[in-house]
């Protein structure tokens, strides 16, 4: 079996529409995939629907969220995999952080114009071809000639964090989203936690704090952590007992690593279904 447990569609912020990205998964060789757009199922019935035959589905979400430690705010993403979507309480968080996504983006394109920089709201949009994100605000601004690539607009001198750009996010912390997960019966698993490429991570004190709140997983083979990172991770999810996945964090184009680039074992993922209680995988 080749299992990929992190992709995105342009339900969210990946490339590829749900359709396009089950047939993918299966033209890949992918006998499982796991569509978890940020904050949002959207895409997952679209999904669902054109699914080739012999690939199998796993509804999810990647879903926003941070964690005070010390006197900072760390951003945190958390996989929730096979939940109850119309469970209400985790149902009405999805959507004002879905909201609130939208909200900010054009408030950054708000201050970006009122410096003069050519970026629309309206182009921007069109670039989303669906749920409006800082991506598609940082991949106007390359269309525009502001910077060279979308990470180029993730630094501080845009809308990285501490950019006058930048406009912050409305998320849960991680306490209330891992109990919002398991409340809808799903699994919760932690996605790409020592990715330090990224910007700040947690500490190992961390995650055993979120194993003991009902964190269910590691998301341990990702393409953004180094082979020091997995080893670390691989011992800490075996010291708590908790699931070991590997995913590529899929999003098309706009990320070298295709689907399948990080696999999930049978074992793990055989795991993760026997946690969930919310849904069961769909199968082509």
């Amino acid at each position: 079996m080749l299992i990929d447990l992190h992709t995105h569609s342009t339900a969210s912020d990946g490339l590829d529409d749900p359709e396009d990205l089950v047939r993918r998964a299966g033209a890949a060789g992918l006998t499982v995939v796991a569509l978890t757009d940020h904050d949002t199922t959207a895409g997952l019935g679209r999904a669902g629907a054109a699914l080739p035959a012999g690939l199998t589905l796993v509804p999810g979400a990647e879903i926003s969220c941070y964690v005070d430690v010390g006197d900072r705010q760390i951003s945190l993403h958390v996989l929730a995999y096979l939940f109850d979507r119309a469970e209400p309480a985790f149902a009405r968080v999805r959507a004002e952080i879905r909201d609130h996504r939208a909200t900010r983006a054009r408030r950054m394109v708000e201050l970006l114009a009122a410096d003069g920089h050519p970026v629309r709201w309206e182009r921007v949009r069109q670039l989303a071809a669906g749920a409006v994100g800082r991506p598609h605000v940082a991949a106007a601004m390359v269309e525009a000639g502001l910077v060279p690539t979308v990470g180029a607009a993730f630094s501080r001198a845009w809308i990285g964090a501490g950019g006058p750009y930048h406009v912050g996010k409305l998320q849960p912390d991680v306490w209330r989203t891992l109990a919002l997960i398991r409340g809808a019966g799903g699994v919760s698993v932690f996605a790409h936690p020592f990715a330090s490429r990224r910007g700040a991570v947690v500490g190992a004190d961390v995650i055993v704090r979120m194993a003991a709140a009902g964190l269910g997983g590691l998301e341990v083979d990702h393409p953004d952590h180094d082979p020091d990172e997995r080893r670390r991770l691989r011992a800490l999810a075996a010291e708590l007992d908790l699931v070991m996945t590997g995913s590529s964090d899929y999003h098309g184009a706009s990320k070298p690593q295709g689907l399948g680039a990080e696999t999930t074992s049978p074992q793990a993922y055989d795991r993760l279904l026997a946690a969930a209680t919310g849904a069961i995988p769909v199968t082509g």
